[in-house]
């Protein structure tokens, strides 16, 4: 009866983290052999890379297709525990005003009214109510341990159902004192976090709300021992998971063969790009190179970090995404525009401690004063209302009051009107993804994360180059997330970036 008292899906809540990224993975697979033509029209190419051709499609039916959907919905969940640190189950909720929800709502109203009319009568009927302490004496019984043998005793000795029907029909059923067990044992083994809701439980005197009550919170309970077991498991899972999603990926690799075109693409693209250095000054290149003479043949290594550092100045819009990282997609994106904001950022700054006094810009609190004004006021930098010239020309403002007054605090020569505008132009002509400053920043940036990412992630970070020490910390966290989100899909699909590379990577 459970399923139908406020019934919390717990994989439900899970899955629907991973949906996109399923529907993405579907995407590509169906499209891909399309796509795939439309963009190597307009790619570069070099007489040293040697692209293998699209597999063929193959008709698949429609059981077949169901099998590799529920694949790939696994496959998306263990790897949204592994990666996301933060990855919770959640309760679902119903959207208000949605079909389901109205049922849902006319459904339990039948089944509770039923109740009430059931222990309203002379004498009182039990039977649903006898239902219902079974379900609640089976969750119970879900939350226990191996060890909790006397928690389990108690529970079935006083949830006894043979003994509860005889007492029911010899009008001997106390359900109040059943009541005052159940709400005493989900106090034993709630999490604290839910204390307050079960002590609510005993100002409930009507024996139907409180059984709703009861039932509400035993799915609140329900789910934090999921999440419980989550992060239990995690630390035991990172290896399991490794070969469960390359399993996966090859099953689908073998429904569908051209599962890894814009793998192929994307990879390709990459070596081109170092061969004939058309992004040198973009995007930095790390690794040994595998070959000798004028223009080397770069290293897998290389390739495959290059390409990572791709993925951080990716067209989401105009370029399909390569099928390993699809699931990865939205953390890449969360990335790209977290670097760009750190490049604004740093790009405001530098300008400004260049202009205002050596001793201005030594002060750790007014550094970091005026990093927090100009990260708030860009807080919605990439929200389609954001307008990051006029944002620009605010920060402009501001940055000019308080470096003035901190001048004046130091006893250092005031601001003139004419330092102030040159100021407020150079903050303004940040704007500018072509500006000479924001350019500098964004370099430097990637050739952190790139020295970072040839390093291997045991080492310690490398040095910050110079003009990113105000934004050290920011920039430090995001490269930790990424050089472990790209070590993590290194694990996972490494021989089948070795297989692409090695019908790539060959000399004409």
């Amino acid at each position: 009866m459970s399923e139908n008292l406020e019934k919390t899906n717990i994989i439900e809540a899970g899955k629907s983290k991973s949906n996109d990224s399923e529907q993405g993975l579907e995407d590509a697979v169906e499209g891909s052999d399309e796509a795939l033509q439309k963009k190597k029209s307009g790619s570069p190419s070099t007489q040293r890379v040697q692209r293998p051709h699209s597999s063929p499609p193959r008709f698949v039916t429609v059981e077949e297709l169901l099998e590799t959907a529920k694949g790939v919905t696994n496959m998306a969940l263990a790897h949204e525990i592994v990666v996301n640190g933060d990855f919770q189950i959640k309760p679902v909720e119903l959207p208000e005003d949605s079909l389901e929800k109205k049922v849902k709502e006319i459904v339990h109203k039948a089944f509770w009214d039923c109740l009430s009319v059931q222990l309203s009568e002379d004498p009182p009927t039990y039977d649903h109510a006898i239902k219902l302490l079974g379900e609640i004496k089976e969750t119970l019984f879900s939350f226990l341990l191996p060890g909790h043998t006397r928690l389990r005793n108690q529970i079935t000795e006083v949830l006894d159902l043979d003994l509860i029907k005889q007492e029911a029909e010899n009008g001997a059923l106390d359900i109040s004192k059943l009541v005052e067990f159940i709400i005493g044992m989900m106090g034993t083994l709630c999490a604290p976090a839910r204390d307050e809701e079960v002590k609510k439980l005993k100002d409930i005197k009507e024996i139907v709300p409180l059984f709703r009550a009861i039932f509400s919170v035993l799915d609140l309970m329900k789910v934090d021992m999921a999440n419980f077991a989550v992060s239990s498991i995690r630390p035991h899972l990172m290896q399991q998971s490794v070969e469960y999603e390359r399993k996966k990926f090859q099953e689908l690799l073998e429904k569908q063969p051209n599962s890894l075109d814009f793998v192929t693409q994307w990879l390709g693209e990459a070596a081109d790009d170092l061969m004939n250095q058309t992004y040198k000054n973009a995007l930095p290149a790390g690794g040994g190179a595998a070959g000798s003479g004028d223009s080397p043949m770069p290293s897998p290594v290389a390739v495959q970090n290059y390409a990572y550092l791709k993925l951080l100045k990716w067209d989401h819009l105009q370029q399909p995404f390569p099928e390993t990282v699809l699931m990865d997609q939205a953390r890449f994106q969360e990335l790209q525009l977290q670097l760009e904001h750190l490049t604004v950022l740093g790009a405001v700054l530098l300008v400004t401690f260049s202009m205002a006094a050596s001793g201005v810009s030594s002060q750790a609190t007014f550094a970091e004063k005026l990093k927090m004004i100009v990260k708030i006021l860009l807080t919605d930098m990439h929200l389609p209302s954001f307008h990051l010239k006029d944002a620009l020309t605010t920060i402009g403002e501001k940055v000019c009051l308080e470096v003035s007054s901190c001048l004046s605090l130091c006893g250092f020569t005031p601001f003139t009107t004419d330092k102030e505008i040159v100021l407020k132009g150079q903050i303004q002509a940040v704007a500018s993804p072509d500006n000479p400053i924001r350019r500098i920043m964004d370099s430097r940036i990637l050739t952190f994360l790139e020295t970072y990412l040839a390093s291997g992630h045991e080492k310690a970070l490398p040095t910050i180059p110079g003009g990113l020490g105000p934004v050290h910390k920011e920039l430090e966290e995001v490269a930790i997330k990424f050089v472990r989100l790209v070590n993590y899909n290194k694990m996972v699909f490494s021989p089948y970036y070795d297989a692409v590379l090695s019908k790539i990577l060959v000399r004409s």
